[in-house]
């Protein structure tokens, strides 16, 4: 079998389980890598350098935006995120099938620079769930949540622009779903 393209590109409300389907497939496939994005937010206590994000500073990410260093970018949740070029070509340059994990802008913006990108949205199996979910990960604080919910009908409404949209109601359903439509039988 092979990959239907070299760009695999995810998006989701945050807590619909994109994360954990994209390191699912980086784990089980080793052709397959998360593109890492670089970030203005502090990172979580859980999280590394180069491995989660490149943290930088807001100076920092604004100098590279400004040096056209970016695929995609974009402000979100008062933090800024994006892709840097560089880093998703020396990927490609290994041979690798990349993987983004990013908001529904950038995954536009992963599109108009690859054409043959496959966009795929996923999404829980209702707002109540994705509630739950949010406050399990204990991460953010309820004012977070808020800001995360209130952009929800936004995200929603770009789906039309993916190729496809997965249902996490059960991890385990939607990953092989995802498998179904990443790969070309060949």
């Amino acid at each position: 079998m092979e990959f239907v393209s070299p760009y695999i590109v995810f998006s989701a409300p945050s807590g619909a389980g994109k994360t954990t389907i994209v390191r699912a497939l980086e784990r089980k496939y080793p052709q397959m890598v998360i593109s890492i994005s670089a970030t203005t937010r502090p990172p979580r206590p859980t999280e590394q350098e180069g491995r989660d994000y490149y943290f930088l500073s807001r100076e920092e990410f604004l100098q590279a935006v400004g040096q056209g260093k970016f695929l995609e970018y974009e402000q979100v949740h008062g933090q800024y995120y994006g892709t840097l070029i560089e880093k998703v070509e020396a990927l490609r340059r290994k041979g690798k099938v990349v993987l983004f994990d990013i908001d529904v802008n950038g995954a536009q913006a992963v599109k108009k620079h690859y054409p043959e990108a496959l966009l795929i949205f996923i999404i829980p199996p209702s707002r109540e769930e994705l509630v739950k979910r949010l406050k399990l990960r204990n991460s953010e604080s309820e004012a977070d949540i808020r800001k995360r919910l209130q952009r929800l009908r936004f995200e929603y409404d770009q789906a039309h622009y993916f190729d496809f949209v997965v249902v996490n109601d059960d991890l385990s359903k939607a990953l092989t779903e995802v498998e179904r439509i990443i790969f070309r039988k060949s």
